[in-house]
């Protein structure tokens, strides 16, 4: 095949060609899942709120386990390119396409939002920016560069930047772990009592607080309960996150994304084990009011510790390698939600599976500059938020919408098209809508508009409610809905997820 043909080729262009080992795809998919967030994020969020903080890092963590037992190995087997494939496999294609396609747009938007808010106040902190017009500049010419960046790579080019950025960043995070520790003789005790010393110094009313949990969830009934929401988005988000499972269909065979999400649970357990080291050390060296009052608040707290502990050229490093992070999860989102775009709306729904490859790249490539500016007006709009915080909401999305739907169609053998639909539909309306109406986005000092409040809930997290939404509409739908009569298919799915049998032969519907 000519040079341009294997370009245009949609299997090249969204999966690399099937062509990566599972240690590669491993230490990829660590790279795809250690976003800004992870970095950024967790060690604000674990300076500013100890014990607290630390929970996105367990709940990040053991969501891999959900990701691992009930998912991976049957989606590679089954699937093709995106989630959708798998979703419609034994459904109507078009409504299940429809749907899938329109929760993979969401799920990334919402995802894409926090990187760009990460990447933001990364740049002002390095350049020292405060004004506000100033920051909104940079976010929308990161932005710009990113969209860029993934028109012209492909997912083998972005594929290859999460690898080698997952090692850097590993390396980072250890090197920073490793001088801390040094400093304190590996007395982890007096590390975090210099942080309780940090807090009373900054007037936190009960410093001992960011050493047991409820200083940021807890206290009242509400509190509780958002703590509870928060956790069910965390756990069961990365089963439904669609950048994510894609990955899988980037390895040859089961045996091998078997082999990937055992290696990525290596590098990823190691990384959020050492976030806690440098959240505490960010409160006790950089001082939690400096934190508060950097650009980017939480946001800024691994590079002023980095900073603090090697001077300014440390500090650079460290930055540029959290830009390469937000540069190659924003890449693996662009390509997720502008394949299913092309692939499941596209193609399925408008052409009714008659458009060529070339095309469907075309679309996606519009796709990718269309999602790439909203993310960016969003993303200004997010600048002070913890970056940990807007990707929970993705993960909650995923939870809601996708993972109920992901589940019943593999091992449920009722469940039918109404049904898929329904759960999509269900999960993420009653996740939008819960999300509107919180105090996340209006009614306190930290919500995305401050000075406005037509909040109805006290949550920050909709999880609670719409995960259950998403699994009760799924199985109505399927008892209301007609049976699709689809058995032969539904055999051949069984098969197909369980053993791997005749994944390359192409599925006739």
């Amino acid at each position: 095949a000519s040079k341009s043909q294997q370009k245009d080729s949609a299997k090249d262009f969204y999966t690399g060609g099937a062509s990566f080992s599972g240690t590669q795809n491993g230490l990829a998919i660590a790279g795809d899942y250690l976003s800004a967030a992870s970095f950024l994020g967790i060690v604000g969020a674990i300076a500013l709120n100890g014990y607290d903080g630390f929970l996105y890092s367990i709940g990040f963590l053991v969501a891999w386990i959900i990701a691992m037992l009930l998912v991976a190995e049957p989606l590679r087997n089954t699937g093709k390119f995106t989630m959708a494939d798998v979703l419609s496999f034994r459904l109507k294609q078009r409504p299940v396409r429809l749907a899938a396609s329109i929760a993979t747009l969401f799920v990334s938007l919402f995802y894409l939002i926090a990187q760009m808010a990460g990447a933001g106040s990364l740049v002002s902190v390095l350049l020292n920016i405060h004004e506000t017009w100033q920051q909104a500049l940079v976010v929308a010419i990161v932005g710009a560069v990113m969209i860029a960046y993934v028109l012209i790579g492909g997912m083998k080019g972005t594929t290859y930047v999460q690898m080698i950025k997952a090692v850097l960043l590993c390396t980072g995070v250890f090197v920073m772990a490793a001088i801390i520790l040094v400093a304190y003789n590996g007395n982890f005790s007096e590390l975090l009592d210099e942080a309780v010393k940090a807090h009373e110094v900054a007037g936190t009313e009960n410093p001992e607080g960011i050493l047991e949990p409820g200083m940021r969830y807890g206290g009242s009934l509400m509190g509780n309960l958002d703590f509870i929401s928060l956790a069910m988005a965390l756990c069961l988000g990365v089963a439904g996150l669609p950048h994510v499972l894609m990955r899988f269909y980037t390895v040859p065979t089961a045996k091998e994304a078997r082999k990937s999400v055992t290696w990525a649970i290596v590098l990823i357990g190691g990384f959020y084990l050492l976030s806690l080291i440098l959240g505490y050390a960010a409160a006790a060296y950089v001082g939690v009011d400096t934190i508060r009052e950097a650009p980017g608040g939480a946001n800024a707290a691994a590079p002023l510790l980095a900073l603090e502990l090697g001077g300014s050229i440390f500090m650079a490093v460290i930055a540029a390698v959290a830009f390469a992070t937000v540069l190659a999860v924003v890449a693996g989102l662009a390509i997720t939600a502008s394949a299913s775009f092309a692939h499941d709306f596209y193609d399925s729904v408008i052409r009714g599976g008659k458009s060529t490859e070339a095309e469907q790249v075309r679309v996606s490539k519009i796709t990718v500059v269309v999602i790439g500016i909203a993310s960016i007006i969003l993303g200004i709009l997010a600048m002070d938020q913890n970056v940990a915080f807007l990707v929970s909401l993705a993960f909650c999305i995923a939870a809601s919408a996708n993972l109920p739907t992901i589940l019943y169609s593999l091992y449920w053998k009722k469940f039918n098209t109404t049904g898929a639909v329904w759960s999509i539909y269900a999960g993420l309306g009653t996740a939008l809508i819960i999300l509107i109406f919180s105090n996340a986005v209006s009614g306190t000092p930290s919500a995305m508009f401050p000075n406005s409040d037509w909040s109805l809930i006290d949550l920050t997290n909709p999880a609670l409610f719409s995960i259950p939404i998403g699994f009760l509409a799924g199985i109505i739908g399927t008892y209301v809905g007609k049976p699709d009569n689809k058995d032969a298919l539904q055999a051949e799915m069984e098969v197909r997820s369980l053993t791997g049998v005749g994944v390359e032969a192409p599925v006739d519907h």
